[in-house]
């Protein structure tokens, strides 16, 4: 059978299930990727299940969140991480060697191999060949200590690119292209194939950017196949003996198929406050801007730099506009200041900060109140910036230094130039002083954690109780995003190895009285909340699962969810549900008491049930996705619990 990039690498890896949509497997994972705002979480719950030492091939730390250190909190993480990465034997990349998508792409993706992530932007390394997700902390924690990681199987979306881009088009507009036609639910239960004669157009890290934002689709993952422009990036970075081809078969098929010209895009630009709200950037021409923001794991590339050097070289930047600059990577950040960019980019008035996420997840850099910031990242969630009534657009690197340029919202084809042709350095740099190795096994067993004041245990989670009686809480729209639930930023991030303190955080742009109504219903058996579509969109951060569940969080009842934040629910023993006739949502108030009964014999009984309204003689018909394997975690309270309990019957 002739099969495609994707199904030959989840044939590779299946070790458990059938190859068919919608149903669940299990995949052997070849390498994980955590970074620090999700990793402290991730070495805590590899110590309370006592691994010895890595099982995978190759696993990463990286510290590219929680990188301002108004204080200890930040460096003491920072320790711990590096302690942990020496014990369970972990790459460990070390504060300002880089963000950790483009970082992992340059020094240990390789063609054929699966990449779990504790970030949902673990999928841009599919560009390489690989089949890379992103997910919860535990379930990466599991996939370290050996164990497969379960999704359900995926349809493949083939999508063809033919011809090759004008001028002042870049890869960011391919991808805000396929979101402006699917909207931000369009890839659900879908891996996006690229396929076709336009890849002969696009670099490695050109198809990094287009990979990246998959993550903003609601994709499982996107997948690139490995060819000779896959073989040239890794003989630039010295590694050339870990290519090996693989493409799709001549006759091969997918599941859904699309095309996407090239030659016909135009520069795009999405508005606030969804990658999804895309149109054309000559629509919002001359729309003022506060800011222009260019890096991020979305155009972490030398010429997505580059390019914007070009642009406002030997000009000035429009008065009182902040012009941010983020390096991505230790190594491009050097060949930048090698060939020059960093100067003219400094010369025209730009502001250089670390080589990191920073203002992407909120750490700086945010927009003055009631302004608007065109920023180069993935994600423009209400508050995501760190203002809470942010104004974020966003754009491709040529839009945003054009924009610079003129204080507005700018065609950048309307500038009065060339478009600049950028070429990659003849012999990029190669840069490991910042990554260190894992230690060998036997000297990984001499290492004592370290932990600061501001770690905090993960307490003990109670079992899925058989009748609930919960008040709703909350009662939301479509679309709420983890960065709603749980904000990032520097107030918030410092507290992520700290569960009782972050939890304070919760819910807090949609309700800021939340936590306090949270911690009473503890007490009192819980609560539910109820959501509209794509609840929990966006990030990975299973604390968006976990500190709701601390504050008494016991069901979220919704139209649909967002893969990610479903499996952390499921993960930390929150059972996710949804309506069976939309009209269930119209029914239930803010409030309203939900009255489950005989539930722990229902949920195994089959997908369907019904609940009723406390005081409003209603019931409800709900139900639920989950596997067997997914019920019995469920009921015992979450992950910990079920890997606890089958430590407990090996022994």
């Amino acid at each position: 059978m002739d099969l495609n990039v994707t199904q030959k690498l989840i044939k590779d890896h299946l070790v458990y299930g059938e190859m068919t949509p919608g149903e669940e497997i299990g995949l052997k994972i070849d390498q994980t990727l955590t970074q620090d705002a999700t990793g402290t979480m991730v070495m805590l719950e590899l110590e309370a299940m006592e691994l010895d030492y890595a099982k995978t091939e190759a696993s990463a730390q990286y510290v590219d969140h929680n990188l301002i250190q108004v204080d200890s909190k930040n460096p003491d993480d920072h320790l711990f991480l590096q302690s942990a990465t020496r014990r369970f034997g972990l790459h460990y990349s070390r504060p300002g060697n880089g963000v950790s998508h483009p970082v992992h792409m340059q020094r240990l993706a390789k063609p054929g191999k699966t990449l779990l992530g504790s970030d949902s932007h673990t999928c841009a390394n599919g560009c390489m060949g690989m089949l890379a997700m992103g997910a919860g902390g535990i379930d990466v924690a599991m996939a370290i200590a050996g164990e497969p990681f379960y999704v359900k199987m995926p349809k493949v979306w083939g999508v063809k690119l033919s011809g090759e881009m004008p001028d002042w088009v870049s890869a960011k507009d391919v991808i805000f292209e396929l979101l402006r036609r699917h909207d931000v639910k369009g890839g659900v239960g879908r891996v996006i194939e690229y396929y076709g004669p336009g890849l002969e157009n696009l670099t490695a890290m050109d198809r990094h950017v287009i990979a990246n934002m998959g993550a903003e689709l609601g994709a499982t993952g996107t997948v690139f196949p490995s060819d000779k422009e896959i073989k040239r990036f890794l003989k630039d970075q010295d590694r050339e003996d870990d290519w090996t081809e693989l493409k799709a078969d001549r006759g091969a098929k997918y599941d859904l198929e699309e095309e996407i010209n090239l030659s016909k895009l135009e520069p795009l630009v999405a508005k606030p406050s969804s990658p999804g709200n895309v149109v054309p950037v000559s629509e919002l021409s001359g729309e003022p801007i506060y800011q222009s923001y260019v890096g991020s794991s979305a155009n972490p590339g030398y010429r997505d730099f580059a390019i914007a050097a070009e642009i406002v070289k030997g000009k000035m930047i429009a008065d009182g506009l902040s012009f941010d600059i983020n390096p991505t990577s230790r190594q491009m950040l050097t060949d930048l200041v090698k060939e020059g960019h960093i100067a003219s980019l400094l010369q025209a008035g730009a502001r250089l900060h670390q080589a990191g996420c920073n203002g992407c997840i909120g750490m700086g850099q945010a927009p003055a109140t009631g302004r608007n910031s065109l920023r180069t990242t993935p994600r423009n969630f209400p508050g995501r910036s760190g203002t809470k009534e942010d104004s974020v657009f966003l754009c491709s690197p040529e839009t945003a230094a054009a924009s610079a340029l003129r204080g507005v919202i700018t065609d950048p084809r309307t500038l009065d130039m060339d478009y600049p042709k950028i070429k990659n350095p003849n012999k990029p740099t190669i840069d490991v002083n910042l990554l260190e190795e894992p230690l060998p096994l036997e000297r990984a067993r001499e290492v004592e954690l370290y932990k600061g004041p501001n770690i905090a245990s993960i307490p003990d989670m109670d079992e899925l109780p058989d009748r609930l009686e919960v008040p709703i809480l909350l009662k939301m729209g479509d679309n709420i995003s983890t960065d709603e639930i749980l904000a990032g930023g520097a107030r918030v991030l410092p507290f992520r190895s700290n569960l009782p303190e972050i939890s304070k955080f919760t819910f807090e742009i949609i309700d800021e009285n939340y936590y306090d109504k949270g911690m009473a219903s503890r007490n009192l058996g819980g609560h539910a909340v109820v959501g509209g579509f794509n609840y929990g969109q966006g990030s990975s951060r299973e604390h968006a699962a976990l500190a709701p569940r601390y504050l008494g969080l016991r069901v979220a009842l919704v139209k649909d969810f967002a893969r990610i934040h479903w499996q952390n629910l499921v993960n930390f023993g929150i059972l996710p549900i949804t309506f069976v006739n939309e009209g269930g949502y119209s029914k239930l108030d803010q409030g309203d008491v939900l009255v489950f009964t005989d539930l722990r014999k229902k949920i195994q009984q089959g997908n369907e049930f019904t609940i009723s309204v406390q005081g409003k003689n209603q019931e409800i018909t709900v139900k639920h996705a989950l596997s067997g394997r997914q019920i019995e975690m469920v009921l015992k309270g979450g992950l910990i619990n079920w890997v606890k309990d089958r430590q407990k019957n090996r022994a």
